[in-house]
């Protein structure tokens, strides 16, 4: 029996950024599903329901497997609001990578530059620390889930707005990407941005896909 996963990119990025991931989990026996969404465009909830149809497609496609998720960044937020409203019958487990699940400092920075507003959309003022405005959106850990985050920041002036203190991806701090329920939580030495990329990252998601628990 063969599983699919379906992959989520993060804000302002495209399909092309989980290539290389993709490429990996087919050639350890997945079928994969690499969706391509308008993240700048919509606030999260929206972004939840196109997506959604992608992952009921996906799901019809191979009922006889089950359906994972992963999500870089911004991509886990979509999954966790779509999960709310729409859940595959046959869903497997849940893989975040740096996923800012309880908002980014980088963010709360940048929320009301103009530049930032227009190039990041409604989604953009949702990745703050502030989530009181839209945690409804969200509903209750009741699956299986990992997360994934990194430690490796290359960019000083993201690294001075969150805290030298504070481990970080140079986007998000290992605190944020915490979410109560989880099954498992590993943190790695990446960056935000290039963690998609990131062997490491390849092989923790495999062994939560196939344990649901990481090689600590």
């Amino acid at each position: 029996m063969t599983d699919t996963v379906v992959l989520l990119h993060g804000i302002r990025r495209t399909s092309a950024s989980m290539r290389k991931f993709e490429n990996y989990l087919q050639t350890q026996g997945y079928i994969t599903r690499n969706v391509d969404y308008p993240s700048s465009r919509y606030p999260i909830e929206k972004l939840a329901e196109i997506v959604a149809e992608e992952v009921e497609d996906a799901s019809e496609s191979n009922e006889e497997g089950r359906l994972h998720l992963a999500g870089h960044s911004m991509g886990g937020l979509v999954i966790r609001a779509m999960l709310k409203n729409y859940r595959p019958s046959n869903l497997g487990r849940v893989v975040m990578i740096g996923t800012p699940n309880n908002g980014s400092q980088v963010a709360d920075f940048l929320k009301k530059v103009p530049l930032y507003k227009s190039a990041y959309g409604p989604a953009g003022q949702q990745l703050a620390t502030d989530q009181s405005t839209f945690a409804h959106i969200f509903g209750p850990v009741d699956f299986e889930l990992g997360i994934i985050a990194g430690t490796r920041t290359i960019d000083p002036v993201s690294s001075l707005i969150i805290g030298y203190r504070n481990a970080n991806d140079g986007k998000v701090t290992v605190e944020s990407t915490r979410l109560v329920g989880a099954a498992d939580h590993i943190a790695i030495v990446a960056n935000h941005t290039f963690i998609p990329s990131s062997k490491i990252m390849w092989a923790q998601a495999l062994s939560f896909l196939r344990d649901g628990k990481f090689h600590q």
